[in-house]
C-alpha cells in the first residue's frame, strides 16, 4: 500500500505535459482568405466568359470578313490593323485619353457636388421640388450636339466648356436617382425616429441619406457612360487635344482604323471607370452587398 501511495504521489508530481496549443486562428484565416478571393475570381471569371466569347467571335468573324470581301480598308480595316495602330500609336494615345479623362473626372465630380446639393435641397423643400424638378426633365430635351457648339462659343476652347457639358449631362441622372431614393425611405422607420426624438437633419443623416446610397451610385453609373461620350463630343467640335481631338484628325486624314481605335479606347476607358466605380460602392456602402447579396460574398 505504501509503495502504491508513493508510486501515486511520484505519478501526480510530474509536471504536467503541455499540449500542442491549437493552430493560431489566423493561420486558418489566411487560406481562407485566399480561398475566398479566388472564389470571387472565379465568380467573376465566369460572369465576364460569355462576353468575352461573344467578343472573341464578332473579331474572327469581322477578320474573316475583310479577307474574304477584299474591302477597302479604308472603309473598313481589319481588327489586325486597328491593334497595330493601338500599338504603334500608344503613346500619343495615352497622352490624349490622359486629356479626356481629366476632363471626365472633374465633370463628374462637379455633377455628383451639384447633384447631391439639389436633391438635398428638393428633399428639404417641397417648393423647391415642384420648381425644379419638372426643370431638369425639361434639361434632358435639349440635345447636347447642339448645346456643344454653343459652349465652345461663349467659353472657348479650353477646359471649361468641356467641364461644364459633362457637368450638364452627368447632372440629370445623379440628382433624379437621390431624389427619388431619399423620397422612397419608409415612413415607419421615419416615425420611429420621430419617437425617439431625432430632428428632421437628424433623420436625413441616419436614415434618408445612408438608404439612397445604393441609388445615387446607381446614378453615378449611368452618368459615367454618359461623360465620356459627351467629353469626346466637346473635344470634337472644338479642342486642340484629347480623344475627341484625335478622332477627328484621324477621320479627316482618311485613317479608319485610327478613328477604330479610338472607338476601343473610348470603350476601355467607359469600362475601366464603370468597374472603378462599382468598386467603390463596394467599399462606401459593404453593408449593402452583406445583407441584400450574400451571395455574392
Amino acid at each position: 500500500m505504501i509503495q502504491q501511495k508513493h508510486e501515486q504521489d511520484d505519478t501526480n508530481s510530474q509536471p504536467p505535459v503541455h499540449q500542442k496549443p491549437h493552430s493560431d486562428t489566423s493561420q486558418h484565416s489566411q487560406p481562407w482568405k485566399w480561398r475566398r478571393w479566388l472564389q470571387y475570381q472565379q465568380r467573376w471569371l465566369l460572369t465576364l466568359l460569355p462576353a468575352i466569347i461573344c467578343l472573341s467571335l464578332l473579331l474572327v468573324a469581322w477578320q474573316w470578313y475583310t479577307l474574304q470581301s477584299g474591302i477597302d480598308v479604308l472603309l473598313l480595316p481589319s481588327p489586325l490593323l486597328v491593334g497595330s495602330v493601338l500599338v504603334d500609336q500608344r503613346d500619343l494615345l495615352w497622352s490624349h485619353t490622359l486629356v479626356t479623362l481629366y476632363e471626365t473626372v472633374v465633370g463628374l465630380g462637379a455633377a455628383l457636388v451639384t447633384g447631391a446639393l439639389f436633391a438635398t435641397l428638393m428633399d428639404f423643400s417641397s417648393w423647391l421640388r415642384r420648381g425644379i424638378y419638372p426643370l431638369l426633365v425639361m434639361s434632358q430635351t435639349i440635345p447636347f450636339v447642339a448645346l456643344a457648339p454653343l459652349l465652345i462659343l461663349w467659353f472657348g476652347f479650353g477646359l471649361f466648356s468641356k467641364v461644364f457639358l459633362i457637368t450638364l449631362v452627368c447632372f440629370f441622372p445623379i440628382t433624379v436617382a437621390l431624389t427619388d431614393a431619399l423620397s422612397a425611405t419608409d415612413p415607419e422607420a421615419i416615425k420611429l425616429y420621430h419617437t425617439f426624438g431625432a430632428n428632421r437633419v437628424r433623420i436625413f443623416w441616419s436614415l434618408r441619406l445612408p438608404g439612397a446610397v445604393p441609388a445615387l451610385f446607381s446614378g453615378i453609373r449611368i452618368a459615367v457612360s454618359y461623360s465620356i461620350l459627351s467629353a469626346i463630343f466637346s473635344e470634337y467640335i472644338g479642342s486642340m487635344e484629347g480623344l475627341g481631338f484625335y478622332m477627328q484628325v484621324s477621320q479627316h486624314s482618311f485613317a479608319t482604323a485610327a478613328v477604330i481605335a479610338t472607338v476601343v479606347v473610348t470603350s476601355l476607358l467607359t469600362s475601366v471607370l464603370f468597374g472603378l466605380t462599382s468598386l467603390i460602392e463596394r467599399l462606401v456602402i459593404p453593408w449593402y452587398y452583406i445583407t441584400s447579396k450574400p451571395d455574392e460574398q
